[in-house]
This record gives structure tokens, C-alpha cells and sequence, in this order.
């Protein structure tokens, strides 16, 4: 049982689409499109708390008040590279939203990630950020950008994966308690090289096709 601010989709258009990213013969074309397909879904429910104001317009035939977002200010940071995937979609559900990059690489020997590289807009503090990575399987990599982001003043911070392991998700919402976690779904367990069984194989690689 995870926390309460932990949630899992459970709706048959992500589960068929996970299902298809899982089929090692899916396609880069293919693959790529249901990533960004599911993280408009997952957004889709990730945003479900946005504040509303009460707006007046005039539609064809009246006078109505309406609701409309509070203008809320948004960010939408992917862990480079493979968080890449999803930012297409995110826009397309909020494109108003700016864009930071966070880039690390996880040391195949220790699992531990490495930050190389990060990029925000200079409001980051005053944004809701929504951290975004396909995987989230042992949590080094999610952690230390989360840790990176408050370490900027934020305060508002939620993490959108496609799936996750236990281990993950343990990781997460011990060091961040205050993290809301938003996932496709969440598989058995890690073998011993850190990836996600049944999973899906190394995301980047096969968004990007580069295995």
C-alpha cells in the first residue's frame, strides 16, 4: 500500500497503450507517439487540482459565467534524456507552460545518477513544476532532481512517470513526502541492474532509437 499522495492510473486507454510500449517489437515511431500520448492522459489527472476563477463571456446567443484557470504559472521539467518523451504532450494539455531541462546519467556500477547539466526559467520558485521521466525505477535520478528543484525555492513539485517500481516509489515519498507521484502504473520489482521488470526496456533507447 503507498501513500496517499501516490496515483496510479487505472483506466484502459493507459493500460492498452503501456501494453503496447512493453511489446519489444513496437516501433521508434510508435513508441514515441504512446509516450506522449500517455503523459497527455497522465497530465490529464495531474492537473486535476489546478485552481478556477469565475470568468463572463458572451457565447453566441447569452451572457455566461464560466470557469476558467487561475492563471496558475506552470513548469514542466524533463530528466534529460529520456524525460524528453513526454514533454510534447504535457504542452499539449498546458502549452502555456514553461520548460526547464535537468540532464543526468546514472552510474551503471553504484545506479547512483550524476547531474551534468540543468536548465530552469528564472521564476521556477513561484511555478508549480511538474518533474517528468518515463521510468521511475530505483529513484536516484527523480530524488536528486527534486532535491535540485527546492534547492531553487520551489515548493510546489509533482513527479509524472509512465511506470514505477516499488523501490522507486519508497524512495520518492521518504526523502519527499511533500512530492505528489502520478503514474501510468507501478510493476513488480527491480533486477539487478536497476531496471523495472516487466517494464519496458531502457525508455531513452527506445524513444530515441538509439539501441
Amino acid at each position: 500500500m503507498f501513500a496517499e499522495n501516490v496515483y496510479i492510473m487505472e483506466h484502459p486507454l493507459v493500460s492498452h497503450k503501456l501494453s503496447i510500449l512493453r511489446d519489444k517489437n513496437t516501433s521508434v515511431k510508435d513508441f514515441r507517439e504512446l509516450v506522449s500520448e500517455i503523459g497527455m492522459l497522465i497530465t490529464y489527472e495531474a492537473t486535476r487540482d489546478l485552481p478556477l476563477v469565475t470568468k463572463t463571456v458572451e457565447t453566441p446567443l447569452c451572457t455566461a459565467e464560466v470557469p476558467m484557470l487561475a492563471g496558475k504559472k506552470l513548469a514542466v521539467v524533463p530528466i534529460l534524456r529520456a524525460g524528453l518523451g513526454l514533454v510534447d504532450g504535457i504542452l499539449r494539455m498546458i502549452p502555456s507552460a514553461r520548460v526547464g531541462h535537468i540532464g543526468m546519467y546514472r552510474d551503471e556500477e553504484t545506479l547512483e545518477p550524476h547531474t551534468y547539466f540543468c536548465k530552469l526559467p528564472k521564476d521556477i520558485s513561484e511555478r508549480e513544476v511538474m518533474v517528468v521521466d518515463p521510468m521511475l525505477a530505483t529513484g536516484g535520478s527523480a530524488e536528486a532532481a527534486i532535491t535540485e528543484l527546492k534547492s531553487r525555492g520551489c515548493k510546489a513539485i509533482k513527479l509524472v512517470v509512465l511506470l514505477a517500481a516499488p523501490e522507486g516509489i519508497e524512495r520518492i515519498t521518504d526523502a519527499h513526502p511533500d512530492v505528489s507521484i502520478y503514474c501510468g502504473a507501478v510493476d513488480e520489482k527491480l533486477n539487478e541492474r536497476g531496471y523495472i521488470l516487466p517494464g519496458l526496456g531502457d525508455a531513452g533507447d527506445r524513444i530515441f532509437g538509439t539501441k
